[in-house]
């Protein structure tokens, strides 16, 4: 199924079931959670009345539990997945930065390490937790044009014609990451789903106040070609969707966290544009963008490659979407951010 050529009207109908329910408290343990999405969730999670906890290389003073973690089977990690109802593994690297030796490095080893670590807690615990949401990415898939990726047809990506030779770098990470995952002695002691997420537009971090930021001051144009696909997910959704996984058990294994609806980069920006009052804004061509990542020490990658990702899972599942257009999605994010700046 095609989800791109699914009218909207359908694809409410698939998704009427609202999310399911979570019991309150459940003991919910979020390895790497300092970062922005970590922050998002376990927000959520503790305003809604669940015993949270995020464990990073330093405490931060949060108004949930926090703890030191060295990123290996430590002390602090089996302690606190001991016993515990969730494990939402997010630590990793960021891979906004440029691939250098020593970052590709970095990178590669945060992921792979830090989940045999998360995989060995589960093994040793005389109680394991119910479900390990392991963080992945869409950036797996392959950079096309063409038809849809989701988790039963979609085809990985490595050895397209038309991608850079560095771009498969990060297809390398994503299969020793999961790999990592599905190949440990802890998968098969807990539900084990692998979130692999496209770009999740949230207004504290992440991609969104930076091309926010392009479009107020009319740098918001079309980027490369403008032909590439945009993947992404509203924050409300993201957490919603994580919210899903952990109550419904049949969902197992890879799961595309993305709306039904990505759209070329062209219409992606028009409509950045449109939701934040700007009615021009510069392109910006692929030579220009390479110099300009240079300068900010990032990949191309990051906006030129194609992600033509969709939820096939979370849609059959009975997943609803509140936001399922960029177009809606970009109006509520804007005015998100003008009130937190007011």
């Amino acid at each position: 199924m095609d989800f791109l050529d699914t009218s909207e009207t359908e694809v409410r109908q698939a998704t009427f079931k609202p999310a399911s329910p979570l019991p309150v408290p459940l003991r919910i343990v979020i390895p790497g959670g300092a970062g922005d999405m970590g922050r998002l969730l376990a927000r959520h999670f503790h305003k809604a009345g669940h015993d949270v906890v995020v464990l990073s290389r330093r405490k931060h003073a949060m108004p949930w539990r926090s703890a030191v973690w060295s990123g290996s089977c430590d002390l602090a990690l089996m302690s606190e997945i001991e016993g515990a109802d969730v494990v939402i593994n997010l630590a990793g690297r960021t891979v906004n930065c440029r691939y250098t030796e020593v970052n590709r490095r970095e990178i590669m080893e945060s992921r792979v390490n830090s989940t045999r670590a998360v995989a060995l807690a589960i093994a040793q615990a005389e109680r394991p937790p119910k479900v390990w949401l392991q963080a992945s990415t869409a950036t797996l898939y392959a950079h096309r044009y063409d038809a849809a990726n989701d988790e039963a047809t979609g085809l990985t990506g490595g050895h397209e014609p038309d991608a850079p030779a560095a771009w498969h770098f990060s297809i390398d990470v994503v299969k020793a990451w999961e790999r990592a995952a599905v190949e440990s002695t802890g998968a098969g002691r807990t539900r084990l789903v692998l979130l692999r997420t496209s770009i999740a537009m949230m207004t504290d971090g992440g991609a969104f106040p930076v091309m926010h930021n392009l479009a107020r001051f009319g740098l918001g144009g079309t980027i490369g070609s403008g032909r590439q696909y945009m993947s992404w997910i509203h924050q409300e959704d993201f957490v919603r969707s994580v919210e899903e996984i952990i109550a419904n058990d049949s969902l197992i294994g890879p799961v595309n966290l993305a709306s039904p609806y990505p759209l070329p980069n062209k219409d992606f920006m028009r409509h950045l544009r449109a939701a934040c009052g700007v009615p021009i804004g510069l392109p910006c061509p692929e030579l220009l963008l390479a110099v300009g990542t240079f300068l900010l020490q990032t990949e191309p990658e990051l906006v030129l490659k194609s992600r033509r990702v969709v939820p096939g899972k979370l849609l059959k599942a009975g997943f609803q979407f509140r936001y399922l257009h960029w177009e809606d999605a970009a109006r509520d994010l804007c005015q998100r951010w003008r009130c937190n700046h007011a």
